[in-house]
């Protein structure tokens, strides 16, 4: 069974977030951020990417809240990038695609382990949770409006069409 919703729909959220960080030299320049750097320099000496790609990506992170520029205290003539609350927000984001490449794409040993300063340990996959905190599976999923949320989803009302997933009984909606 599938989960769908109608593509045309404007009020999806992932246009805009695609807008806004759809190519990897954002994704990149977001980890190098999250990582502490936040000059230019060395953003472009870490990366390795062209100072005109770089002051580009920098200026549309910029531009849709995620860095914020301001003058160094130390030396008031360089600029730094540092990461807003939007920013920040995007670390759950860019946890579960650093997971699912560590999973999935061969020959990948990571060098270092994201960890919970207090304990030491290894911080959890990122998963989908239901309100009660039930780890849901994309079986359990399903689209409502926001005049129904609190009613159950029935995933054989028609709504939904067959998307070809593995485990979808033939000839489901």
């Amino acid at each position: 069974m599938g989960i769908r919703e109608p593509l045309r729909e404007m009020g999806c959220g992932l246009p805009h977030a695609l807008e806004v960080m759809g190519e990897r030299w954002s994704f990149l320049i977001l980890r190098a951020a999250f990582n502490g750097l936040c000059h230019f320099e060395e953003f472009s000496q870490e990366l390795g990417i062209a100072r005109n790609i770089l002051s580009n990506r920098l200026a549309k992170l910029v531009e849709n809240g995620v860095l914020v520029r301001t003058p160094c205290e130390a030396d008031r003539r360089k600029i730094e990038y540092r990461l807003t609350e939007k920013g920040l927000g995007l670390l759950p984001a860019m946890l579960a695609l650093r997971q699912w490449g560590e999973r999935y794409v061969e020959d990948i040993t990571p060098n270092l382990v994201l960890v919970d300063c207090r304990d030491g340990q290894p911080v959890q996959p990122i998963t989908i949770r239901a309100k009660d905190g039930r780890e849901l599976s994309w079986h359990e999923l399903g689209w409502q409006t926001p005049d129904k949320i609190g009613q159950p989803v029935d995933r054989h009302d028609g709504a939904y069409v067959k998307s070809g997933f593995p485990d979808e009984p033939e000839g489901s909606c």
